[in-house]
C-alpha cells in the first residue's frame, strides 16, 4: 500500500484536481460577490479541473519516465482529447442544455395555466438540466497551466 504514495504522476494529477476545484469558490465570489460551496464538485468554470488533471499528469510522467517515452506520448494524447473535449464537445452540451432549459420553462409555464382546466390529466414539471459542462478555451488554457505549475511544485515532495 505505501507503494502508492511513491506515485508522483498520480499525487500530481490528484493534487490539480483538489486545488483547480477549490480555487474556483475564490474565483468565483471575486466575480459574483457570493460563496458557492457546490462548485468545489461542479463541472465547467474557471479554471478547467480535467486539464489541470491531465497536463499534472502528462508532465510528471514525462519528468518521471521522460518526455520520449511511450507513457508520456499516451498521456499527451488522452490529455489532449479531454481539453478538446472539455471545451468542445461538453461546452456545447452546456449550450443545448441552456437552449433545453428555456423549452422546459415554457413547458412548464404551459402545464400551469393547463392546471386551470379539470378535465386534464396532471402532468409533471420537466426538469431543468445542467448548464455548466464545459469549458470556454481560456478555463481549459489556466486549467492546463495551473497542472504544469502543480506538477512541477509536487515533484519537490518526490525529489
Amino acid at each position: 500500500m505505501a507503494v502508492i504514495f511513491e506515485n508522483y504522476p498520480l499525487w500530481a494529477a490528484l493534487t490539480a484536481i483538489i486545488f483547480a476545484q477549490f480555487v474556483k469558490i475564490p474565483l468565483h465570489f471575486l466575480a459574483s460577490k457570493t460563496w458557492q460551496w457546490s462548485l468545489l464538485f461542479s463541472t465547467g468554470g474557471m479554471p478547467s479541473s480535467h486539464s489541470s488533471a491531465v497536463t499534472a499528469l502528462s508532465t510528471a510522467v514525462g519528468i518521471r519516465e521522460g518526455f520520449a517515452s511511450s507513457a508520456f506520448a499516451i498521456s499527451a494524447i488522452i490529455g489532449m482529447i479531454v481539453m478538446f473535449d472539455a471545451a468542445g464537445v461538453r461546452r456545447h452540451a452546456g449550450m443545448q442544455a441552456e437552449v433545453l432549459n428555456r423549452l422546459v420553462d415554457e413547458f412548464n409555464h404551459l402545464l400551469e395555466r393547463m392546471k386551470m382546466l379539470k378535465d386534464r390529466p396532471r402532468q409533471e414539471k420537466a426538469k431543468k438540466l445542467k448548464e455548466l459542462l464545459g469549458h470556454q478555451p481560456i478555463e481549459v488554457f489556466m486549467g492546463g497551466t495551473l497542472g504544469i505549475v502543480i506538477a512541477l511544485l509536487v515533484q519537490r515532495f518526490y525529489v
